[in-house]
């Protein structure tokens, strides 16, 4: 197949025009930002991992003479506080705090926007709060059903990058390697912070490793940071260990019928090693509706040039609904 030379890129850097605190619990307080339009149309941007916070590049998916672009850290990670706190943090926390956050800024409804983590929560969101959803833009889809863990995790995605593999699995002594995701929680639930340090680095690095079709060494060096790792390590384990807390496996496919109303966009690399294809095709055949777009020279990162293309085609796509 052809590659298009006519790409679209990303829209040009801009700054915030609102930056807050919002407190969401005795525990916790959510970050967030504003971009783009005070008085356009909302989005929201819902950032991977779970634990991977927000980065200055997401607000320029969107159109910013268009859209009032809202991006929050979740829970634990980014500026939002306590870093790197599993405790009252679940998904249904999460989707609790996108109410809180349209809420507070007096939004009716509003386009999502979320990619790998980020299409999980967003698919829940829609389908808690339908009607609070006018479009959804997915990208590298993830439902967190344990054979997509089990993938990347135990056993799957090491076949594809049997090097990276290696420095995962050294950080577990051999006999508990038939359970990668128990071996590591309860190390990232270590009283000792040098223990939590030493399997964070690792399995954060483990995932930005595999991210892109061709390796990216900064994005690498970010994600073994011991600041970003911590909170990135410890909060997706945390989520792993505990099936996204839904009440059973396959839960966001199994109630898909709730928002088949809502314009989608899939977009999914074919060569995504992190949340494979298998997904993103089970979504598509529950849902087809939806706009299924395969980008076929990329893996799963959004800064891909073909991942790119496709999410800022789909804001540029719903600018008017």
């Amino acid at each position: 197949m052809a590659i298009d030379d006519n790409r679209r890129i990303l829209y040009p850097p801009m700054h915030p025009f609102d930056d807050g605190m919002l407190k969401v619990s005795d525990l916790h307080t959510v970050h967030y930002e504003q971009a783009g339009n005070p008085n356009g149309k909302p989005a929201i941007f819902v950032h991977g991992g779970p634990g991977g916070g927000i980065e200055p590049v997401y607000r320029r998916f969107f159109d910013p003479e268009v859209y009032r672009i809202v991006l929050f850290d979740q829970r634990g990670c980014g500026k939002s506080t306590p870093h790197a706190e599993i405790k009252e943090n679940t998904t249904w926390d999460l989707i609790a705090d996108m109410e809180r956050i349209r809420e507070h800024l007096g939004l009716e409804n509003w386009l999502v926007f979320g990619g790998s983590w980020g299409s999980t929560l967003a698919l829940t969101y829609a389908e808690m709060h339908p009607d609070r959803v006018n479009a959804l833009v997915l990208r590298g889809i993830f439902t967190i059903r344990k054979s997509e863990i089990d993938w990347f995790y135990q056993s799957g995605a090491d076949h594809i990058f049997p090097d990276s593999w290696e420095r995962y699995v050294a950080a577990i002594p051999e006999e508990e390697r038939g359970a990668m995701v128990p071996a590591y929680y309860k190390r990232l639930t270590s009283d000792d912070h040098q223990v939590r340090m030493e399997a964070a680095r690792a399995w954060s690095g483990w995932e930005g490793s595999a991210l892109s079709l061709f390796p990216d060494p900064g994005r690498e060096a970010r994600f073994a940071g011991d600041r970003f790792a911590e909170a990135f390590a410890r909060i997706e384990c945390h989520y792993f260990i505990n099936g996204g807390f839904f009440e059973e496996d396959g839960w966001i496919l199994k109630n898909i019928d709730r928002i088949r109303h809502i314009p989608g966009v899939i977009v999914q690399g074919r060569y995504d090693a992190c949340t494979p294809m298998r997904t993103a095709w089970d979504l598509h055949r529950a849902w087809p509706e939806a706009d299924l777009k395969i980008v076929p020279d990329a893996g799963h990162a959004s800064s891909e040039p073909g991942i790119v293309h496709e999410l800022v085609s789909a804001t540029d796509r719903f600018r008017d609904l």
